[in-house]
């Protein structure tokens, strides 16, 4: 099959081939879906991108958005998730598309990325489409802005500027796929971590009407934005650093590499307010900026999917070491972070009384980043299908479980990348189970194509869909989404 070439709204492009289980599928990279965002310009709402004469080749990966390198996490190889970190080029409010070979109207998935608001690409290893493009579905990848310049707070200029990126690319995803065989009116948009907190905000976002009819949420939070007088306190930091105004105008000529460097000198931050505890635990001073959180708001009326890790926490842990090592000093102190810990951790010691210091901190740590805010979600919408991913993975000498990430090589069927696997890998050592990859991919699929993963929708007595064996119980530490949801309102 030769080059395969495209006619887009700002031009022609030519991408290449992939293989995946024997099935070869079209392939297109690094292709604008908004303008280069320059100068003042990174700190204003996404353009159109300028049309090209000829062929554009589609055959790389172009740059990302300017962020700290971060490959690991303690004694964990992370770069299969962060991907290759700053890639210098302007022109980086691009998608990758994946798509069937003979594809025509085919179902139609865009992914956002996690990192923290500050890390990550589509330059990920995990997040190669080939095996979605396989199985009859056109799959998109998107880059948006990060930390300062996607999420700072800053007077004169739109707030949310990586969260604006992402509806522009769905706007290209709605003028664009069908001619990539895809069908404009069946997108189901889903996320990880901070990628899957965007996807709930794009669902409270009447900017987003109409441009999605399902969403995945893996790993995120409807109730994990700051407010304005929170994002208030990392906006004065930041400029007081750089030593600007606190403004759009301040930051406008300040090169990327300084605001590149800028973004750990803003940890340490304490974000708790009166009425609200830092929803990101200390582990990023970006994220959306909202005065409403969107499982506080009303919601568009598409398919949901959303779940949770049985040891979310464990990857804030494990790696580190504090997972062996923690005392009850150290839970004390992440239960006061938490904001809401009492019924949570009195209803996790009457289940789990033997638990020790560290697994209680990571099932508080799962619960404030990623349980309740999920939960929230899935009861605000009301017709949601939940799960909750339960597979422990070996690494770190046992001791990563089922933590936060690990469901992503299955979910994009990629348990042979190589980078997962070893002494520092995600996964660990020993052959991860390849029917799981099979049933959750399959799921993710399934789900794109009729909005049905398999189970039926969330209500009072469940279910929660578990994957990966047992769920709850002894070695995960954890309740069910679901579970816990019941026993927050009983406490």
């Amino acid at each position: 099959m030769s080059h395969p070439i495209v006619t887009t709204s700002t031009g022609r492009v030519r991408g290449g081939i992939a293989e995946s289980g024997g099935e070869e599928v079209r392939r297109f990279l690094a292709l604008p879906y908004a303008a280069p965002p320059r100068g003042a310009g990174r700190f204003a709402a996404p353009r159109p991108h300028e049309p090209w004469t000829g062929v554009r080749d589609a055959l790389d990966l172009g740059p990302t958005a300017p962020q700290p390198r971060r490959d690991a996490f303690g004694s964990l190889d992370m770069s299969p998730y962060f991907g290759p970190g700053w890639v210098r080029g302007d022109d980086h409010l691009t998608v990758n598309v994946w798509a069937p070979r003979e594809a025509y109207r085919s179902p139609v998935m865009v992914f956002v990325h996690g990192g923290g608001f500050v890390a990550g690409s589509t330059g990920a290893g995990l997040y190669d489409g080939a095996a979605f493009a396989r199985d009859g579905v056109v799959l998109v990848t998107l880059n948006y802005r990060l930390g300062i310049a996607g999420f700072l707070d800053l007077p004169g200029a739109p707030a949310n500027r990586g969260l604006l990126d992402v509806i522009a690319a769905l706007h290209w995803v709605r003028d664009n796929i069908a001619a990539f065989g895809g069908d404009p009116g069946n997108v189901t948009l889903f996320g990880q971590s901070a990628g899957a907190t965007i996807v709930g905000a794009v669902l409270a976002a009447p900017a987003a009407s109409g441009l999605v009819k399902r969403a995945i949420v893996q790993s995120g939070s409807g109730l994990g934005a700051f407010s304005p007088e929170q994002a208030s306190r990392v906006t004065r930091r930041a400029a007081g650093v750089l030593g600007i105004a606190p403004t759009a105008a301040g930051f406008a000529d300040v090169p990327d590499e300084r605001l590149v460097q800028t973004v750990p000198e803003l940890g340490g931050l304490d974000l708790r307010t009166a009425d609200r505890p830092d929803p990101l635990m200390g582990l990023s001073p970006f994220g959306l900026v909202l005065e409403r959180q969107p499982a506080e708001s009303p919601l568009a009326d598409v398919d949901l999917l959303i779940g949770t890790n049985a040891e979310e926490g464990n990857l804030y842990l494990a790696p580190q070491g504090s997972l062996t090592t923690s005392t009850e000093e150290d839970v004390r102190a992440t239960a006061a972070a938490h904001g809401a810990a009492g019924p949570f951790l009195a209803a996790h010691r009457a289940r789990h009384p033997a638990a020790g210091p560290g697994e209680v901190r990571s099932a508080l740590l799962g619960d404030a980043l990623f349980g309740a805010g999920s939960r929230g979600l899935a009861e605000a919408h009301g017709r949601a299908h939940v799960y909750e991913f339960a597979w422990r993975s070996p690494a770190v000498e046992g001791t990563l479980g089922a933590a936060h990430t690990v469901e992503l090589p299955f979910v994009f069927d990629r348990l042979g990348l190589s980078a997962l696997r070893g002494e520092r890998g995600l996964l660990g050592q020993p052959e991860p189970p390849a029917a799981l990859a099979e049933e959750m991919h399959a799921t993710w699929v399934a789900f794109a194509r009729t909005g049905d993963p398999g189970w039926s929708a969330f209500t009072e007595d469940g279910p929660v869909h578990r994957f990966g064996g047992g769920g709850s119980g002894p070695g995960t530490g954890r309740e069910s989404l679901h579970e816990r949801s019941r026993r927050s309102r009983q406490g």
